[in-house]
């Protein structure tokens, strides 16, 4: 009872018995870096990123705590862990953490300043507690094996732990002159793209994301992170690190002649296998990421392959210490110290320190440049072997090469984008290869998107009424219609296609074929107005219209419902379209009111903000003024069968998603500046696949949009609305006969102007 056996002596079983479940938790541990590791191989492998950027495994509160759990049998003191499988395991502990400060290492630049401070405290704490803890075992014999491999392995740590620590100083500095360049170059990309008058506008586009992908792509801050001379030795290193725990390993399980192990069985027991062989995969598929950095930046440096010198190779580049020197010239005036000889002496030694740190810096990135010195030295002619084969084998194929060469095999010509390339002082020598290795980027993101096009939106736009300016976003919604309170909402795209898409839905006689094209339409526009209002529109007055527009197209796409009205049960009761229309006006209105009054019996009150309307309300709303707007305009057709006005319904709706979609070509290429540095590149990407899913979209729309208008006016429904009621129809873009005009005129019967 209580721990004690029935002599009253300290039972010891009872304190073991759960070691081997604290074993399986190490092994989870180890399990979750590993498949984070391996997540970021894959995801560089995926996207061509051989840098192999930290998206999964990054130095954070959680991978902290992970890593803390994982090098538990490092830092046991007092367990025994007599055999084999027990000393490597605490090894490959101390060889994890190599692993992990080696892949981590780029993701401190996707970090704001006070977040890298943070972490770095955090993980500097971690690897002196662990480097203490080695020590404290080797003098007491815990470790009593793999004396001299613990000895290099704390070494290696250390050392990796400066060159973290001291190329976090650079991120701040690299990032303000990154950002500025950047800046500088999307003007010029814009001075260029207006020049352009000759291209479509989908051409233009393309042409100016292949710009401001090279920029977001060479001055994204893990990428630059990534390349530094500090980073890439960082590969070498770790890559020692992990030969020492492969030679250890094969030198245990080959030459067991040449240890001495103890007998008995650790407490940990069978656990220590498991967690051996989990670390040994994490160190091994966490080496890929920093060995390949390592490879390919002497790869370029190799003076017979790059084309450069070895002359400056150990020059310190002024962005390593700039922050340093910033921090040096800053007075000290958070001290409130009175006494003059005490501020003096707190300055001087605050500079003899900064002093020491400007030292350990220049060695720091000295140290950096050697390794990666020696490293050429070492790697060069193996290298060179691997061009001589690969000219050899050229040879072989070149007749067949040159035969089957013809104009359709040609190379295109290829933006020279060099100067968009965004680097620092020292990186000159790098600014073809990375504008090589870049090109085609843009390129395979488009296509991307180009094999994912919305197909039913471009269907439907064929209907619209081009030549007209889109006359649909007018027809919509009537004056003549009184209001069912003081004042109205403001309009938004996305509530009106949603409504008038509601009431095609309940028309009777329509086909199936007929209802599927439009829903599949409508489904894909609904997702680019949802796009384009949450970017371009910053009014908070339409938030609240846009939650009620998602939540009434829930219930149209999923259940054929609107406000729990079975829209389909409508169409197939018999009734005409006048009955059907009256039937939703009625019910729009009863529901308006009843809202109305439950609010006024909860005493919440918000009559003075339509916007703010509960989201039953801006619905029925929308459909009671829609409905009667088509009962009005359309009153001698609608007690003939439904297909005229559901051609009608469908006219209008592909009018308001052109002239939404007319905002396409701005999110574009606002979403290329209004985002920060370290998220311009995701931004940029999504970008040009955008862009590959609207081409035809954006071709479609060309040159449809009034001339009277500005960029900001185009954004608001509401604009539209008020051109529409201010100018004719002779204001707007005029185009020749096309199959849209085509479609629309089939209708055009149904359209009476409104004054």
């Amino acid at each position: 009872m209580g721990g004690c056996n029935v002599d009253g002596n300290l039972n010891q079983e009872n304190f073991s018995a759960p070691m081997p479940w604290i074993g399986i938790y190490v092994a989870a541990a180890s399990l979750a870096c590993l498949i984070a590791m391996a997540a970021d191989v894959v995801h560089g492998f995926r996207h061509w990123k051989l840098w192999f950027p930290s998206q999964f495994f990054s130095i954070n509160a959680t991978t902290l705590t992970l890593i803390g759990v994982a090098v538990k049998l490092s830092v046991d003191l007092n367990t025994a862990m007599p055999s084999r499988q027990d000393q490597l395991a605490k090894l490959s502990s101390s060889v994890l953490i190599c692993t992990v400060m080696g892949n981590s290492m780029p993701s401190l630049g996707s970090m704001e300043n006070k977040e890298i401070m943070m972490n770095i405290i955090a993980f500097g704490i971690l690897v002196i507690t662990l480097i203490v803890n080695i020590c404290i075992q080797l003098a007491t014999g815990a470790i009593f094996v793999f004396f001299k491999e613990h000895v290099f392995i704390m070494f290696i740590m250390l050392v990796l732990l400066i060159m973290m620590n001291f190329s976090a100083l650079t991120i701040p500095v690299s990032k303000r002159y990154l950002e500025h360049n950047y800046n500088k170059r999307y003007q010029l990309a814009l001075k260029e793209g207006m020049n352009e008058t000759d291209k479509r506008v989908a051409s233009k586009l393309k042409e100016c994301l292949m710009k401001h992908w090279m920029m977001a792509h060479t001055s994204s801050p893990q990428f630059v992170m990534g390349r530094s001379a500090t980073c890439t030795a960082s590969g070498a290193i770790c890559l020692l690190s992990t030969m020492i725990l492969a030679e250890a390993m094969l030198r245990t399980y080959l030459m067991p002649w040449s240890f001495t192990f103890c007998g008995g069985e650790s407490d940990y027991k069978w656990s220590t296998t498991l967690v051996l062989a989990t670390q040994t995969i994490a160190v091994a598929v966490g080496t890929i990421g920093p060995a390949s950095r390592w490879f390919i930046s002497i790869n370029f440096r190799c003076a017979k392959r790059g084309n450069i010198t070895y002359k400056g190779e150990f020059r310190v580049e002024k962005y390593w210490t700039q922050r340093l020197i910033e921090l040096k010239e800053c007075p000290l005036s958070f001290i409130r110290i009175k006494n003059r000889h005490c501020r003096k002496l707190a300055h001087e030694t605050r500079n003899k320190f900064l002093d020491l740190c400007i030292g350990m810096q220049t060695g720091n990135v000295i140290m950096s440049k050697a390794i990666r010195l020696i490293s050429i030295f070492l790697v060069s002619r193996i290298l060179l072997c691997c061009d001589f084969c690969k000219q050899w084998k050229k040879k072989f194929k070149f007749n067949t090469v040159f035969n089957d060469s013809g104009p359709e095999s040609q190379p295109n010509q290829k933006l020279d984008l060099r100067c968009y390339v965004l680097h620092l002082e020292g990186e000159d020598a790098f600014v073809e290869h990375m504008m090589r290795s870049n090109c085609d980027a843009t390129d395979h993101w488009f296509q991307r998107g180009k094999k994912r096009e919305p197909k039913y939106i471009v269907k439907l736009l064929e209907k619209s009424t081009f030549s007209q300016g889109f006359k649909g976003v007018l027809d919509f919604d009537s004056e003549k219609v009184p209001c069912l309170d003081l004042e109205e909402p403001p309009n938004s795209w996305a509530l009106p296609v949603v409504t008038l898409t509601s009431i095609a839905l309940a028309l009777p006689n329509i086909s199936g074929c007929s209802i599927k094209e439009l829903m599949c339409g409508v489904h894909e526009g609904i997702m680019y107005i949802n796009y384009i209002e949450n970017f371009l529109d910053s009014k908070e007055d339409v938030t609240n219209i846009r939650k009620t527009a998602d939540m009434v197209w829930l219930g149209v796409d999923l259940y054929h419902t609107w406000l729990d009205v079975d829209l389909r049960k409508l169409s197939l009761h018999g009734k005409s379209s006048k009955e059907i229309l009256e039937g939703l006006a009625e019910t729009a209105k009863f529901i308006f009111e009843e809202s109305k009054k439950k609010q006024m019996t909860t005493n919440v009150c918000l009559r003075d903000t339509p916007s703010k309307w509960p989201v039953k309300e801006l619905a029925a709303n929308s459909m009671y003024r829609i409905s009667e707007t088509l009962l009005l305009n359309y009153e001698g057709s609608l007690n003939q069968t439904g297909e005229r006005l559901f051609e009608a319904l469908t006219v209008m709706i592909s009018d308001v998603l052109a002239a939404c979609l007319t905002n396409i070509k701005q999110v574009i290429k606002r979403k290329c500046l209004n985002s920060t540095i370290e998220e311009r590149e995701e931004s940029v990407r999504h970008a040009v696949y955008i862009l590959g899913k609207t081409e035809n979209i954006l071709n479609i729309l060309d040159q449809r949009i009034p001339p009277s208008m500005d960029p900001h006016q185009i954004s608001s429904i509401d604009e539209w609305r008020l051109l529409h009621k201010m100018e004719s129809p002779l204001a707007f873009p005029s185009s020749s006969p096309s199959e849209g005009d085509t479609a629309s005129s089939v209708s055009s019967d149904f359209y009476v102007t409104i004054e």
